[in-house]
């Protein structure tokens, strides 16, 4: 090597480590604001029954505290990735990071059930404004987060108040929102229209939908007001469908759903979480409220079924190269059914270690392994120019399916309680929701044999036939 190139490469060095330590805290800015807003859900979860009595939520509307987040979020979510498509990611992001970060306050403020609950939605607006640009890299390096979220929660509400799950976003929010414009850099504008009629009407349909069912725990099916809900829903998502079927730039290629294992694959998912959210919703409840577990201690009695989660989700990409997709998926789900039924069977008696510990791991192991191959067959095969909108569409899934299951459990557990008070009715109506949720698992199960399944057999007789 000659004496100038040499010299050259002892100049370049420098820029180049400076170059790659700028990138680093790039992805350190980012990764550190979506994981805020990945377990902004967990930590919030674990303070329900203290959110509860502070605030004096009924168990109904104590539902609204989760779903006023995952319905606005999940929403707006394909939303927030065309606009930073538009207008530029670096741009969208801070904005959104700034919303999500001053809705933290107000709702670490919040005098009442109202004031907490539309500073959770706008909680939702502003993380699905910030999340799209970055949620694959999340996906990959986070998943863990839930148990972090879980311990967090229970540290912060036991050792300072409720209020701090969302005052603890306020510095980190401002520390990014600041030192975001100095490491990350601006991606280039591209054409394209914001389908903001796509995103409200199926925001306020799903809205509408969550509202009725929820009302209908209280005042009956028949009520005037959950009639009304449910007839307003099924206009906003009959004119969202409409919309996006004539759209220019529709934000939900309806062409998505034209191959039948992505449907199901979908619908899977949206009733697995459905089943999912609603346990994590009332057992929280149970070992704090029944078992008398503090905060911290009822986050840390869910690692068992996280580890049990990560563990065998570690393993997922190995079988999927041996085993039929299908295949594992129903291996997955038969467990996640097993501890779900096993769950409905608390009583106020029931222990930890005798009804708790069990389900959580076995719904967690086949949760590790059905994800992997499900997340594969909602995104094979798809257009790329459709990429985008597919992966965000997993995300939808899972906020909506969350927003939907909790709020058909939080109705069944209502109808069974009745007008009943004390701790048994409260036990029976949660013994309620997880047969419900077990329902749920199962009807997931036959749509993976059923429907994903056939779409499969179909698929390869024909690639065998060509």
């Amino acid at each position: 090597m000659s004496t100038s190139s040499v010299m050259q490469e002892t100049r370049l060095r420098p820029r180049r480590t400076a170059l790659r330590d700028r990138r680093g805290l790039a992805l350190a800015i980012v990764l550190g604001a979506q994981l805020m807003i990945i377990l902004d859900l967990t930590v919030v979860n674990i303070a329900l029954p203290s959110i509860a009595r502070g605030l004096g939520f009924s168990t109904a509307g104590l539902s609204w505290v989760l779903n006023a987040y995952t319905l606005t979020f999940g929403g707006l979510l394909l939303l927030g990735g065309r606009a930073g498509d538009i207008l530029g990611r670096r741009r969208v992001f801070i904005v959104g990071i700034i919303l999500f970060t001053a809705a933290s306050l107000a709702g670490g403020l919040a005098q009442s059930a109202g004031w907490l609950l539309a500073a959770r939605a706008a909680q939702g607006v502003g993380g699905a404004i910030a999340s799209p640009a970055v949620l694959a890299m999340i996906a990959a390096s986070f998943a863990d987060g839930r148990s972090l979220g879980l311990v967090l929660g229970g540290v912060i509400t036991e050792w300072v108040s409720w209020r701090w799950v969302l005052f603890i976003n306020v510095p980190i929010g401002v520390l990014v929102a600041v030192v975001a414009p100095m490491f990350l850099p601006e991606t280039a504008r591209q054409p394209g229209h914001f389908d903001v009629t796509g995103a409200l009407t199926s925001t306020a349909g799903m809205v509408s939908l969550v509202y009725g069912i929820i009302r209908a725990a209280a005042d009956g099916w028949s009520d005037p007001v959950t009639l009304t809900a449910f007839a307003a829903a099924a206009v906003l998502l009959a004119g969202f469908v409409w919309h996006e079927s004539r759209a220019r730039q529709p934000i939900t290629p309806l062409r998505l759903f034209a191959d039948r294992r992505r449907s199901g694959s979908y619908l899977t998912r949206l009733l697995i979480v459905a089943g999912m959210f609603g346990m994590f919703f009332f057992l929280t409840q149970f070992v704090q409220e029944i078992l008398g577990f503090s905060p911290l201690r009822a986050g840390i009695s869910f690692l068992p079924m996280t580890a049990a989660l990560f563990g065998v989700s570690r393993l997922a990409p190995r079988l999927v190269s041996r085993f039929r997709p299908w295949t594992l998926m129903v291996t997955g789900m038969l467990p996640v059914v097993a501890g779900m039924a096993w769950l409905s069977r608390i009583e106020p008696g029931t222990g930890y270690l005798a009804g708790v510990l069990g389900p959580m791991v076995f719904i967690g192991a086949g949760m590790g392994v059905v994800f992997v191959p499900l997340t594969m067959a909602s995104l094979s095969g798809v257009r790329p120019e459709d990429s985008g909108a597919a992966s965000s569409m997993v995300n939808v899934m899972q906020q909506v399916g969350g927003s939907l299951g909790l709020a058909v459990l939080v109705t069944a557990a209502g109808s069974a309680m009745g007008h009943a008070a004390g701790q048994a009715a409260v036990v029976h109506g949660m013994s309620s929701a997880f047969t419900l949720a077990a329902v749920l698992d199962v009807l997931a199960l036959l749509v993976v044999l059923t429907v994903m399944r056939t779409a499969s057999k179909e698929k390869n007789e024909a690639a065998a036939n060509q």
